[in-house]
């Protein structure tokens, strides 16, 4: 048959790819169509009807991919790195890695959005606020960011924001921070027009243009160094601090919140998450309690649900970009929840105690290693330390050379000394060995009574303060104990184990199990992101086939894999677009058109690439109003950067006009962004690079099979035109020196340790199951869309009537005559087992429903129907026969605990609340409490573990 590859059925894309050939003749049938070539060929506008091929390697089974990426991997060279600047090797307690990194249950879920049925992973998340705001010594932290370097440059941001000095427009970096956290503050100061000085902490001058400082403690040499006298200053001054900071030291160093910053920034990484080359990551920022409403990213707070039970969601400004648009404080979105989840979880396994055991070994190691060297001559620079050594040795190429035979990895400072970070893995032989190699062999060393003396930490900077002192971190000591709390955590949430998640933008695809292998493998979790890369062939030679595949299907051919999100890709495409204008003397070229119906992270992505945004509007289908767009793109044609769009548009249809669209741009001197989140109905079918985009950002979360985590890890990686290619983002360890763009990302190629999964999904697919995945998306959503629109409108419909790989229902008429809203009727999906579509985006008022590919047609079916009988349900409160305030709708979500209860005192069955179709009997979600009260949350705002006596009203 024609609507499936020519392939043999052991290709694993029929695996992938949900409905049947059966299925699928069905429904193109029921849409009115011949075939499902005939189906697409109806949606595609004329102009981009080109034909195309994909030029990739052909698909590979499962155990084929397995094996040619295992053989890959072995071509990385993994010594003991001991580079430090940030990245330390860990031991990931194997209960975390198989019951939470390779768990289907954690790893498919999505951000938690709809709190009721997200309640574990916010506690383990809360359980993360806990964690660093108790560590730094600071009032709230955020629920991770994406690294320690993007971090820090949201750190300046606020420091900006909450200075009063009008004309202060200066930030100083101490030289002690990590060189990629210089780079990357750097970078994005200079889109924002900060002046950032970078200086040695003794001759900063803060005056009425500092606004702003930044410290590394310990510094990236291992110097521990008191700032409390500068801390003073500063806040005389009317400025703000902020301690880049390391929360294993952090056990025995005074926290940065006691001796006067305002701000702390670091990763979670050493906190049992794999170095994996570079990421993914949980980085983190914690702020005294007057900054809380200007920190970027998402927080967790404790409210309460309509009974009164505790109860985690989403606080403050969880989703404000896409309120506030350029005057977000940031564009961040996604989040690094499954690995902070996993840090979280480290420090419930150790405990305070076992955290601290673990650094004091860490810490007697050094001091042992420091008195080893002291004792042959040997001179440490920095006499103050915690895990870091820097040391001044005669012949710095012999040593690195004696150290890379015996299979280690050493620092090579700018001064020609090297440096040594020991890790958890650290033991007293390797010390011994790591002495020989810098003595030669002729070492005198000690008997390894320093362990637990804290001979490098200043006394005034030992810590006292308690920390961790929850229950929920020192109650699960056994594996046992630990295992059950893991997955009863699990248990109160909804993933993709349980059931579609049909999240509109949001691509909730399958995930495949032979896609994730790769990433726990050593040969690839185990790499530090700076080693030399002669070490690193294998990720070098994935990282190579993972850019010219994308390179290939997008049509452009340059790429740049350090963006390790989508909203960061937005940032890093335009960003290389005003280094492209920059460098052409065109730096006035800062306007940059963003249509209303645009993803609420692109106006706050231009803002911080120093863009104005000018917005331009959409005609009464959804579409881009051309009249609108020329009359911009004219009136700003000597100060035009950029149009930003999202192709399928973020209304779900393949806008005709495409192609006028960006003919207008590129006629006045503009370039085009596109927003590649909806890249899944492309992918084979037309290329962006072919009907004139200048560079793309694309979400490999998403259209490649990533996995969300909950919120994140993600990469968004950017392709662009010959002519934008040197200004992609650069970074010192990258072998293109050429490239002009400041780093984006601490780590060269961002969230590399993930690229297994892009990579293994690509060659799985191969060119035509990849093209059949996005012509079985589109199918999905039109099958949704004919099944749904005699219950709910269809708000945007393209050519004939038809959607694209999303479609938008209509409620806004619901609320007028029943009373019941969108969040109303998300709830009550809860009941009927599944998570709600994307709830008043772009539109007020209405869900977003992308089903994706590999969802089975049953699956579809089996949503559509709980659709159609919530529309029922509806119907009854219209008609007089349900109560308009007591009835299904209001009071879901329905839990086991409300069902159970010997009162029930609603006019309703306990069936029809908790079993309003037959097949739900068969696997029943519970949702784990009651509806939320958001506004409570609010007015009585906890962002850290509460003991049962601190929750009470306020």
């Amino acid at each position: 048959m024609k609507n499936q590859p020519e392939k043999s059925k052991k290709c694993f894309y029929n695996r992938h790819i949900g409905p049947r050939e059966k299925d699928i003749n069905e429904m193109v049938s029921a849409l009115g169509f011949a075939s499902l070539e005939d189906l697409i060929d109806s949606i595609i506008p004329d102009c981009l009807k080109k034909e195309i091929s994909l030029d990739i390697p052909q698909p590979l089974q499962e155990m084929e991919s397995i094996e040619a990426a295992t053989a890959m991997g072995r071509r990385n060279r993994v010594l003991r790195s001991l580079i430090g600047m940030g990245y330390y090797d860990c031991i990931v307690p194997p209960v975390i890695q198989r019951n939470i990194l390779e768990n289907p249950g954690w790893y498919t879920q999505y951000t938690p959005y709809q709190a009721e049925i997200s309640q574990g992973r916010l506690e383990a998340l809360l359980n993360f606020q806990t964690m660093i705001a108790d560590l730094t010594g600071l009032g709230i932290s955020n629920a991770s960011l994406l690294d320690e370097g993007t971090a820090a440059a949201e750190g300046m941001n606020i420091c900006k924001s909450a200075c009063k000095k009008k004309e202060a427009n200066t930030f100083y970096v101490s030289a002690s921070c990590h060189p990629q956290t210089i780079d990357i503050v750097r970078a994005r100061a200079l889109n924002s027009g900060i002046e950032v000085i970078i200086a040695d902490s003794g001759s900063m001058t803060i005056d009425e243009k500092c606004f702003g400082l930044l410290f590394q403690y310990p510094a990236t040499d291992g110097l521990i160094e008191d700032y409390s006298s500068l801390c003073a200053a500063a806040h005389d001054a009317g400025a703000f601090v902020v301690a880049a900071t390391d929360l294993m030291a952090l056990t025995m160093l005074t926290p940065p919140g006691e001796w006067g910053a305002d701000i702390a920034v670091g990763t979670s990484q050493r906190f049992g998450t794999h170095l994996g080359f570079g990421g993914p990551h949980a980085a983190f920022m914690s702020v005294r309690d007057e900054l809380k409403r200007m920190i970027p990213g998402r927080i967790v707070g404790v409210s309460k649900d309509v009974s009164g039970k505790p109860a985690y969601r989403l606080s403050l400004q969880a989703r404000e970009q896409h309120i506030r648009r350029d005057k977000a404080t940031s564009n961040i979105c996604t989040a690094q929840v499954l690995l902070a989840i996993m840090a979280s979880m480290y420090a419930v396994y150790h405990g305070p105690e076992g955290i601290r055991s673990i650094a004091e070994e860490i810490h007697g190691l050094a001091a042992d290693l420091a008195e080893n060297l002291n004792n042959n001559g040997i001179s440490i620079c920095n006499k103050t330390f915690f895990d870091t050594l820097k040391i001044d040795v005669p012949d710095t190429k012999e040593i690195i050379k004696r150290a890379l035979n015996e299979g280690f990895n050493f620092r090579i400072y700018p001064d020609n000394s090297i440096g040594v970070s020991l890790d958890e893995r650290s033991t007293p032989a390797e010390v011994m060995k790591i002495s020989q190699i810098i003595t030669g062999g002729k070492e005198e060393t000690t008997s390894g009574k320093s362990a637990t003396a804290l001979i490098g930490i200043p006394e005034k900077l030992r810590r006292v303060s308690s920390y961790l002192t929850h229950p929920v971190f020192n109650s699960y000591r056994s594996e046992t104990e630990l295992l059950r709390y893991i997955y009863r955590l699990q248990d109160r949430d909804l993933s993709l184990t349980k059931s579609m998640i049909p999240l509109g933008s949001c691509t909730m695809k399958l995930n495949a199990t032979a896609e994730m292998v790769p990433i726990s493998q050593s040969e690839w979790a185990s790499m530090h992101p700076f080693a030399p890369l002669d070490q690193a062939e294998g990720y070098l030679e994935m990282i190579s086939q993972v850019e010219s595949m994308l390179a290939e299907i997008i049509g452009l051919p340059a790429t740049s894999l350090q963006p390790n999100s989508g909203a960061q890709g937005e940032y890093a495409g335009l960003s290389t677009i005003r280094n492209y204008n920059r460098a052409r003397g065109e730096d006035n070229r800062n306007i940059c058109l963003i249509p209303t119906s645009a993803h609420g992270t692109n106006p706050a992505s231009a803002s911080m690439a120093g863009m104005k945004v000018v917005t331009v509007r959409c005609d009464e289908q959804g579409n881009i109003d051309l009249d609108d767009l020329n009359n911009k793109a004219e009136k700003y044609r000597e100060n035009l950067a950029a149009l930003m769009i999202t192709y399928p548009s973020t209304h779900g249809v393949f806008e005709e006009s495409v192609c006028e669209i960006i003919n207008i741009i590129h006629k006045n001197g503009g370039q085009v962004y596109l927003d590649g989140a909806n890249l899944n109905a492309l992918v084979g079918i037309c290329k962006p690079g072919i009907f004139g985009a200048d560079v793309c950002h694309l979400n490999l979360h998403k259209t490649f099979a990533m996995p969300h985590g909950g919120g994140g890890p993600g990469i968004g990686p950017i392709v662009a035109a010959e002519h934008l290619a040197p200004y992609l983002p650069g970074h010192f360890h990258h072998p293109d020196s050429s490239l002009a763009g400041g780093a984006v990302n601490s780590a060269p190629w961002g969230s590399a340790g993930l690229l297994p999964i892009a990579w293994s999904y690509m060659r799985l697919m191969g060119p035509s199951g990849l093209t059949m995945a996005s012509k079985t998306a589109i199918l999905n959503a039109n099958y949704v869309a004919f099944r749904l629109k005699e219950f709910f409108p269809i708000l945007y419909t393209g050519k004939g009537g038809k959607v694209a790989h999303e479609c938008i229902l209509d409620c806004r008429g619901i609320r007028k005559t029943s009373g019941i809203t969108v969040s109303d009727i998300a709830k009550r999906l809860m009941d009927y087992g599944f998570h709600a579509p994307t709830v008043s985006f772009p539109v007020a008022d209405t869900l977003m429903v992308e089903p994706t590919e590999s969802e089975s047609r049953e699956e579809l079916d089996r949503f559509c129907e709980a659709m159609a009988a919530i529309r029922e349900e509806i119907e009854e409160i219209v008609s007089g026969q349900a109560d308009p305030e007591n009835n299904v709708l209001k009071n879901a979500p329905h839990t086991a605990e409300m069902v159970t209860s010997d009162a029930w005192d609603y006019p309703y069955s306990r069936t029809k609340a908790a079993y309003p179709k037959e097949w739900i009997r068969d696997s029943k979600f519970w949702p784990s409490c009651r509806r939320i009260d958001d506004t409570w949350g609010d007015r009585n705002l906890f962002c850290s573990c509460v003991m049962p006596g601190d929750f009470s009203e306020g």
